[in-house]
């Protein structure tokens, strides 16, 4: 019986997969880190870099204790539930320091993030189109940035800092 006449060919098939393989598992032991996979499909040692890296935000009640009369006129608009760094930016250096004054913010790119014409946004969600609703005039030339509304009260009440 000639069923395995060429064989030899099989088991040289079979040895170069087996060696393929091995190769493999040497490579992926020097790239994969080895805290890889002990919580899950993670890498466990990012935990500990992350905790050490030093905590740029300060959080909003940083912001209210030196800022209270922004921070009213925010609490009674329509950005009350909005943290001050979502727009402002990480800023506990600021917080620490308030020496170090923050860049001021152009209104015309930062407002537009949030309320650009998107079909994603639920239809009562304030939108516009930034093109034709103000043709690149700064959004606070009309609203106020921590009390956007258009009504007197709130644009006397609100300015920017």
């Amino acid at each position: 019986m000639n069923f395995f006449k060429d064989a030899g060919h099989l088991f040289r098939f079979a040895a170069l997969f087996v060696i393929a393989f091995l190769v493999f598992w040497a490579i992926r032991g020097y790239v994969v880190p080895r805290t890889f996979g002990q919580y899950g499909h993670y890498r466990a040692a990012a935990i500990t870099e992350i905790a050490a890296r030093s905590v740029q935000f300060a959080g909003h009640e940083a912001c209210e204790v030196c800022h209270s009369d922004i921070a009213g006129a925010k609490s009674a608009g329509k950005h009350a539930h909005v943290n001050c760094e979502a727009c402002h930016g990480p800023l506990s250096q600021h917080a620490a320091d308030p020496t170090i004054t923050p860049a001021k913010l152009d209104t015309a790119k930062l407002c537009v993030r949030c309320h650009a014409v998107s079909a994603a946004r639920p239809k009562s969600f304030p939108q516009v189109n930034a093109e034709e609703h103000a043709n690149g005039v700064p959004c606070e030339t009309c609203h106020q940035p921590h009390s956007p509304a258009m009504d007197g009260s709130a644009a006397a009440a609100g300015g920017a800092k």
